[in-house]
């Protein structure tokens, strides 16, 4: 194991820098010669030593405290504890009725512990840091406790790094699990890249219908967080709303809701009426017409040429 070092939140006699992290800037004193040896990463950022005392601080604001203290308990002991959720208002965590997680490498040593934090930050820090090995072990939990509330961010996170095999999990969570992880946070907040492939699946388990007014939502927030028109930030994926699904009547009042709050292109509503009016023919075929695992049966399906399967 590693020499015993304790993560101090204040300095040691032979602590030689100090970081200020996070948005509560947030002082966390270590070791520049163990961190540069265990991570290529700080090696570069805190470069040949300066001499004695403690030089100005390194500022790490995008990174949560608590996810930071997580990569330092790992570089100094090799192991690190991980938990599903963020600590809620109420102190319960994964610690408290939730349950927890260790996954070790290594033998733990005594060190003030940071207080419980979603696995997905110290999994952000990971891949930022090029550690590898926290990597894999913040993978292999998530995997592991993946669920409703978790899965949305866990997503974005796979998506933004381009972590193959974790996007394929949370895709097929979510296929199992739609209607309840549309009704999350963590729906609301992905991004158009993270949200395409989802609308782009036909083992989606939720009716057309839902799945738009779902698709509204999240323009709505989008719009709101970045001062754009919904229109304009829904551009990117609503084309992949099926909208020959609704029946005739459902197609009507989705017209007149887009007449007021503008989210679907007309020329997306003018097909899925083609559809309505030619029944069979090349108006009736492809993607926008197929059946997803949760589309609710309605009479016109029938003329419809690829039924989910």
């Amino acid at each position: 194991p590693l020499a015993s070092s304790p993560l101090a939140l204040c300095p040691s006699p032979h602590s030689d820098v100090r970081f200020v992290v996070g948005q509560e800037r947030q002082e966390v004193f270590a070791h520049r010669c163990l961190l540069a040896c265990r991570c290529n990463f700080f090696q570069r950022l805190l470069g040949p030593e300066l001499g004695p005392g403690l030089p100005s601080p390194v500022v790490l604001s995008t990174v949560p405290a608590e996810a930071f203290l997580a990569v330092l308990e790992f570089l100094y002991t090799n192991s690190v504890k991980l938990h599903r959720h963020s600590v809620s208002p109420s102190g319960r965590g994964l610690g408290g009725e939730g349950g927890d997680g260790l996954r070790d490498k290594g033998n733990s040593l005594p060190f003030r512990q940071p207080p419980p934090l979603q696995v997905l930050e110290v999994l952000t820090a990971a891949l930022e840091y090029g550690l590898e090995e926290l990597r894999e072990l913040c993978l292999e939990f998530v995997v592991k406790v993946l669920d409703v509330e978790l899965v949305c961010e866990a997503l974005q996170v796979a998506v933004t790094f381009g972590l193959g095999p974790l996007q394929e999990r949370c895709i097929a969570f979510i296929e199992a699990h739609s209607q309840e992880a549309l009704r999350t946070r963590g729906f609301l907040e992905l991004s158009a890249p993270a949200l395409l492939p989802l609308l782009r699946s036909d083992k989606l388990c939720v009716d057309e219908a839902e799945l738009v007014l779902a698709a509204r939502s999240w323009a709505r927030v989008g719009a709101a967080v970045l001062e754009r028109p919904v229109a304009e930030v829904a551009a990117p994926v609503v084309q992949e709303l099926r909208l020959a699904l609704l029946a005739p009547a459902e197609l009507s009042a989705l017209e007149e809701q887009n007449r007021q709050e503008p989210l679907i292109p007309v020329e997306q509503i003018v097909e899925a009426w083609k559809c309505h009016a030619l029944r069979r023919g090349d108006a009736a075929r492809g993607a926008r017409c197929r059946r997803r695992r949760g589309t609710l049966p309605r009479e016109h399906h029938r003329f419809l040429d690829l039924p989910f399967k």
